[in-house]
C-alpha cells in the first residue's frame, strides 16, 4: 500500500514539475510569446530538452508525500486489516469446531462481503453439525429397537420361553430387514456424496416403469384411504437404471401418500421436452400438506425433515430419502425438483431424465 502511495506520488510530482517547466520555458520564451496559452505550452514543449527537472522543486515534494503516505497508509492498513484478522481468527475458530461466533460486518463493501460470506459459512456448518447430531441420535434409535427386539427373542427361545415356530421367525426376519434398509440408506446416502453411483443402465419404457411402481404401491395407498392414479400415455424409451429410478419413485411415491390424509389423492405423469434437449419428466403430485417456500430447497438436504404446525415429521424417517433420489436423479444426467402452492395446497416432485440412445458415464 505504501508503495502504490508512493508510486502515485512520483508521477504526479514529476508531470507538475515538467508541466512547470514547459510553461516557464527557458529564458522566458512562452511567457512572451504570443498565442493562446495550449500554443505556447506546445511551443516550449518542442523546444524543451529531454530530462530538464526541477529538482529543487521535485526533492522538498517528494518528501512531504512520502511522509503523509506513511502515515496514510499506516492508518488505513490499520482500518483494513483489522477485519482481516477478525476473519482470520474466526476461520481457525471454524477448523476447530466452533461455528457459533457472528463477525461485525465492517462499513467497507469488499470487507463486508467477505465478512458476511464467512458468518454464512459459519451459520451453514453450524447447520449440518446439528442435523448430523441428530442423525447419529436418531440412528441410534433406530437401531436399538430392532437390536433390543432380537436379542429380547433370541434369548426367549434360547430360554425355551418363545416357541420357535414360523410367526417367530417371520418376526426376526422383520426386525433384521429394518436394520437393513437403515445400513441401505446409509450407503446410499455415502454413494449420493461422492457421486459414486454405480448405474445397470437399458432401454427402459419409464410409462411402464412408473405404471408397476404405482401398483406395488397401490396396497399401501388403498389402507391409507388414498387414491393413486396413473395417467395414461404412449409408451417412452430413455436409458436409464430402472432399479434406481424405481428406488426414487418409491420415495416420492411414499412422501406423496405420507403428505395426505384419507380421501386424499396422489397423480404420477409422465411427460416429454425438447428444450434444451430431449427429456423425459416423471411428476408425483398430490393434494396434501403441502410445502412453505422457504422449505423447498431445504428439503433435499441431508438429515432434513421438514415439521408442520400440528403434524410432527414422520417418525423412523431418516431425512435422507430425497438427497438419495436427487443424488440418483443427477448421475443419470437429470434432476429432481419439488414445487408447492403453499401450505395446504399439495406438493408435486418432478423427476427429470435425459432422453437418449448412448448409457450416461459410470458413476
Amino acid at each position: 500500500m505504501v508503495l502504490s502511495h508512493l508510486a502515485v506520488l512520483v508521477v504526479a510530482l514529476t508531470a507538475m514539475n515538467v508541466v512547470a517547466s514547459i510553461v516557464d520555458g527557458p529564458a522566458g520564451q512562452t511567457s512572451d510569446a504570443g498565442g493562446s496559452d495550449l500554443d505556447r505550452l506546445l511551443a516550449a514543449l518542442a523546444a524543451r530538452r529531454d530530462g530538464e527537472v526541477d529538482l529543487e522543486l521535485l526533492w522538498p515534494a517528494l518528501a512531504a508525500g512520502m511522509t503523509a503516505a506513511l502515515l496514510l497508509s499506516f492508518v488505513f492498513s490499520r482500518f483494513l486489516l483489522r477485519p482481516l484478522r477478525q476473519v482470520r481468527a474466526a476461520t481457525h475458530r471454524l477448523a476447530g469446531g466452533d461455528y457459533d461466533g457472528v463477525l461485525d460486518v465492517p462499513r467497507e463493501p469488499g470487507l463486508a462481503a467477505l465478512v458476511e460470506d464467512v458468518n454464512r459459512l459459519a451459520a451453514g456448518l453450524a447447520d449440518v453439525e446439528r442435523r448430523r447430531a441428530r442423525l447419529v441420535s436418531e440412528i441410534a434409535h433406530e437401531m436399538r429397537t430392532p437390536i433390543t427386539i432380537l436379542s429380547g427373542q433370541i434369548e426367549g427361545m434360547a430360554d425355551g420361553i418363545f416357541t420357535r415356530d414360523d410367526a417367530m421367525f417371520a418376526s426376526l426376519t422383520d426386525d433384521l430387514a429394518r436394520l437393513r434398509r437403515l445400513a441401505d440408506d446409509l450407503s446410499n446416502l455415502s454413494r449420493t456424496e461422492e457421486g459414486a453411483f454405480a448405474l445397470q443402465v437399458t432401454p427402459t419404457d419409464v410409462v411402464a416403469l412408473a405404471e408397476r411402481t404405482a401398483e406395488r404401491l397401490r396396497p399401501q395407498f388403498d389402507d391409507g384411504q388414498v387414491a393413486l392414479a396413473v395417467v395414461p400415455r404412449p409408451p417412452v424409451t430413455a436409458v436409464l437404471d430402472p432399479g434406481r429410478v424405481t428406488q426414487i419413485l418409491v420415495n416420492l411415491m411414499g412422501n406423496a401418500l405420507r403428505a395426505c390424509g384419507a380421501g386424499g389423492r396422489v397423480s404420477v405423469t409422465v411427460r416429454t421436452g425438447q428444450a434444451p434437449a430431449p427429456y423425459v419428466e416423471i411428476a408425483v403430485e398430490d393434494d396434501g400438506i403441502g410445502i412453505d417456500e422457504h422449505d423447498l430447497t431445504r428439503i433435499f438436504n441431508r438429515f432434513e425433515r421438514v415439521e408442520h404446525p400440528g403434524r410432527p415429521a414422520p417418525a423412523g424417517g431418516s431425512g435422507i430419502g430425497l438427497t438419495i433420489a436427487r443424488g440418483i436423479a443427477r448421475a443419470h444426467g437429470g434432476d429432481l425438483t419439488a414445487t408447492s402452492r403453499g401450505l395446504g395446497h399439495g406438493a408435486a416432485f418432478t423427476v427429470r431424465l435425459p432422453l437418449r440412445q448412448d448409457p450416461p458415464a459410470s458413476r
